[in-house]
């Protein structure tokens, strides 16, 4: 049996590490500003997308995104606007994305995706969001989610996590929204130290590994990981684990053709 006084100290130990835990966690949110909008550089990002499975390591899935961020001016605010492109080898895979956020703190404004030739056009706000009535043939029309804490676009998640405030030893919870499907929910993420990345001309980049763990609808666990330049904070690498198969996103040079604006 422990004695009392050690009880007592025990009871004190176990309180100061919850705290020290808790307190090491920031929150990201439209109030304390802890995104710098300024890390966010506007222009084109293109990411070389590729999917193996280890039981067919001989063969590849191959896709290729394209993310422009741009700085616009809508109402006299300044907002961020991302078009979003996704290829693969097939026409059904194929997706439009385009996002607004406010250029301040990036919250959500207005978000649109076009699958399979299918829109689904949302107005986002901190209070709710609704399908928008002033897009055509919106599948989405008639959507409406009222939120009990504002949220940041979980299809936004790599420009968002360049605006982190990265360092060793970060945790950070993040109200998470994909668009249209759940519920938003609070999603925590890791730095787990730092590792250089080689790049063209054999230049070391070294870059912070911000991590999450999760589940799949079916309740099969699944990881992802993001290399961000610690100089730059831009992303330039991550890795997907799920379902025994490995994905990876990785940002391609600048010398990259813009096939977006070529073949409109």
């Amino acid at each position: 049996m422990l004695k009392p006084y050690y009880h007592f100290y025990l009871i004190a130990t176990l309180l100061l590490a919850t705290t020290v835990a808790y307190a090491q966690t920031d929150t990201i949110n439209f109030s304390n500003r802890r995104l710098n909008t300024a890390y966010l550089t506007p222009g084109l990002k293109q990411y070389l997308v590729y999917t193996q499975n280890p039981l067919r390591h001989k063969t590849l899935g191959l896709g290729y995104w394209v993310r422009d961020v741009q700085v616009q001016t809508r109402q006299h605010k300044k907002v961020f606007v991302i078009q979003q492109h996704w290829y693969g080898n097939d026409t059904l895979n194929y997706r439009t994305v385009t996002s607004v956020n406010q250029a301040d703190n990036f919250a959500p404004i207005y978000h649109a995706e076009t699958v399979k030739g299918i829109t689904k056009a949302y107005n986002w706000n901190a209070a709710s969001m609704s399908g928008a009535d002033t897009v055509m043939n919106n599948a989405a029309k008639s959507f409406s989610l009222n939120f009990k804490v504002p949220n940041f676009n979980w299809n936004l998640d790599m420009e968002t996590f360049e605006m982190l405030p990265l360092a060793a030893g970060k945790t950070f919870a993040i109200n998470f929204y994909d668009a249209g499907i759940g519920t938003p929910e609070y999603v925590i993420y890791q730095v787990q130290g730092s590792e250089p990345l080689i790049l063209l001309d054999n230049q070391k980049v070294d870059c912070w590994k911000l991590f999450y763990e999760g589940k799949m609808p079916n309740g099969a666990p699944y990881t992802q990981t993001f290399w961000i330049s610690k100089k730059s904070h831009e992303m330039l690498k991550e890795e997907d684990v799920a379902g025994g198969l490995i994905r990876y996103k990785i940002k391609l040079p600048g010398t990259t053709p813009d096939i977006v604006s070529r073949f409109k």
